[in-house]
């Protein structure tokens, strides 16, 4: 991974975010040598939207098993058959 000052993306943010189109890899951006922020490329960060939405519904699919919020098939299929017919 790069890492740059954030003085460096102030003054070189062309060549920075040119590079990272290039190259795909995060950046990460330090003040007063602590990370501070990344970088990444516009799909890279819709990819990691989309797949932490997809790993929350599991999480909530868990939650409700755990909490017996549970429908048996026959429960279900009664339940979608309003939307489904």
């Amino acid at each position: 991974m790069k890492v740059e000052l954030v003085t460096n993306l102030k003054r070189q943010a062309t060549k920075i975010l040119a590079d990272l189109r290039q190259s795909k890899e995060p950046v990460l951006i330090t003040e007063h040598g602590k990370p501070s922020a990344y970088l990444v490329d516009v799909q890279d960060y819709k990819f990691m939207q989309r797949r932490l939405e997809l790993i929350e519904g599991i999480a909530r699919g868990e939650r409700a098993v755990l909490e017996g919020r549970t429908f048996s098939n026959t429960e279900a299929r009664e339940k979608m058959s309003k939307w489904l017919t």
